[in-house]
């Protein structure tokens, strides 16, 4: 049964990182929750409350359990990069290692802020298959930052059913003129409400995509889970644009206002992850990739939470569902609904 606090933070995490409804966005709330599940593990007090209840209680076992089957390609990592200088924490470091991917290394902070921003970028490009070549930008390692907690995500997954290449052809898309679109006619569960049409498409690998449509223009995310809730099986005639996204962000200010905002000042308690009780979190960074066509879909994501210091059969008709207009694509785990990517889509 996938887990609603998860979806919750997605659409609400969405909501403040994405305010604009006129411009493409893609994220993944697989990699942020990772990210910020790992802080949560470090953190004490006021700082790990709000934490927690942004992501939920059950953030930390949702995503554990969120593997994808052998015939899909599927990558993380969950990375604790240091400063040496700074003491850790057994705990931190034996709980760590039950993550997924979970790793410690070193990093050369104060001594060589650039290299070891460039040995963090090289691990995550590994990991996304060079799909995210630099997550951190020149710059973004400070003279006092002594560590980086980092998860990266790669994910390819064929169609259960892949969509005729024959049938793509240019298409209205509201707003844009026409796109490369997509055509399939299969049994997919469909559901509708509360403003939302919703069509879930099977992958391999345990894993699902779904296309979220307003009934007119993208609005507040109030109803999607209501319209996920209500998917059933049933004949679906689907256009779907082909999509090629890439986006990269600053969370620090949206989290702030959905209420994490001890842990990035000076009151942060991070003593679950080292003694030093000078510790708190400068800035989280994110970037994310989708790519979606006939045969399937890759996607690639990071995100860095940054440490410093102070100081032929019959069917029934077809119900057809043309994706024509801005609207939502998500792809998640289908049993536990962890949802690997969420993007907003304005002009495929």
């Amino acid at each position: 049964m996938p887990d609603r606090a998860h979806l919750g933070f997605a659409l609400a995490l969405h909501d403040a990182v994405v305010p604009d409804r006129t411009s493409n966005a893609c994220w993944s709330p697989y990699s942020v929750a990772s990210a910020l599940g790992m802080v949560a593990q470090a953190a004490r007090g006021d700082t790990e409350r709000e934490l927690v209840d942004l992501l939920g209680e059950d953030n930390a076992a949702l995503l554990k359990d969120s593997d994808v089957g052998d015939d899909a390609e599927f990558a993380v990592a969950n990375t604790l990069w240091a400063w040496d200088a700074l003491p850790l924490e057994d705990a931190f470091l034996a709980e760590l290692s039950a993550w997924p991917g979970g790793d410690v290394r070193s990093a050369p902070f104060a001594d060589d802020p650039d290299g070891a921003r460039e040995l963090v970028n090289a691990d995550v490009a590994r990991t996304t298959r060079g799909l995210i070549p630099e997550l951190l930008s020149p710059g973004s390692i400070k003279a006092d930052t002594v560590a980086a907690l980092v998860n990266a995500l790669y994910l390819k997954c064929a169609w259960a059913e892949e969509f005729p290449v024959h049938d793509t052809a240019p298409r209205p898309f509201r707003g844009v003129g026409d796109v490369a679109t997509m055509r399939l006619e299969a049994s997919l569960r469909y559901g509708r409400a509360a403003g939302w049409e919703a069509v879930a498409i099977a992958a391999r690998g345990g894993v699902e995509a779904v296309v979220l449509l307003p009934e007119d223009d993208l609005g507040p995310t109030a109803g999607v889970p209501a319209a996920l809730a209500d998917l059933d099986h049933a004949r679906v005639e689907l256009f779907l644009p082909k999509l090629d996204l890439t986006t990269s962000a600053a969370l620090g200010a949206p989290l702030r206002r959905l209420g994490v905002r001890t842990l990035f000042t000076r009151a942060a308690d991070l003593t679950g992850l080292s003694p030093d009780p000078r510790l708190y979190v400068d800035e989280v960074v994110h970037e994310a990739v989708l790519r979606v066509d006939e045969r399937g879909f890759e996607g690639a994501a990071a995100t860095a939470v940054l440490m410093r210091l102070t100081a032929v059969v019959e069917h029934p008709p077809a119900r057809t569902v043309r994706v024509d207009r801005p609207h939502l694509f998500l792809v998640r785990h289908a049993g536990t609904g962890a949802v690997y990517f969420l993007a907003q889509v304005v002009a495929p």
